[in-house]
């Protein structure tokens, strides 16, 4: 009995010990993991769908209501925004990075951040063919066409094609929720 009671308590010394440097790991490194990130994986998405500005929306991105907000200015004032949103699709979450036009209200371009889906087939949704037919489009009515929408989406990767069209829909609901914020933040005119 004592010799169990030793092995529990051992047992225990190493897991709380294991728990307190797991925590004390990710506290460390969560300012470095979200650069990385920033750099890696948003960054790229986010510098093609925001081309036309002369700031760096990274450095100058702002949390409105729990959403990450990256700005594109011009001559100091803002042009444009770009927020991220998920939605499931055949093989895990879809990360799309959508940009807005804040005075005209229409998407300026979308880009894929991260993406399981299967390589050759849904992973196609990356490719300039497909983020290229959201440019410039009404967001309220942006949907599949087999939908009753406007884009096209891939043969033989709906879900693919559905979960991008889902997250552009689900930014676009940020968007409008957040807009009188963001434009507050920004002074635009």
């Amino acid at each position: 009995m004592r010799e169990i009671l030793h092995m529990i308590m051992v047992l225990s010394l190493i897991c709380a010990g294991s728990g307190a440097l797991l925590v004390n790991l990710k506290i460390s490194t969560k300012d470095r993991i979200e650069q990385q990130v920033l750099t890696y994986v948003q960054g790229p998405a986010l510098l093609s769908v925001l081309a036309d500005r002369d700031n760096d929306p990274i450095a100058e991105r702002a949390t409105i209501d729990d959403v990450t907000v990256f700005p594109a200015m011009r001559d100091g004032k803002l042009v444009s925004i770009a927020l991220e949103a998920f939605a499931p699709g055949y093989s895990g979450d879809i990360g799309v990075m959508v940009g807005f036009d804040v005075h005209k209200d229409v998407l300026v371009g979308i880009g894929i951040t991260t993406q399981t889906e299967t390589p050759g087939l849904g992973s196609r949704i990356a490719s300039p063919s497909f983020t290229d037919q959201f440019k410039t489009r009404n967001p309220a009515s942006v949907d599949l066409a087999s939908r009753g929408g406007n884009i096209d989406g891939i043969s033989g990767a709906t879900y693919s094609s559905g979960g991008t069209v889902n997250a552009v829909q689900k930014a676009y609901e940020m968007y409008r929720a957040i807009k009188p914020k963001i434009l507050e933040r920004w002074q635009t005119s």
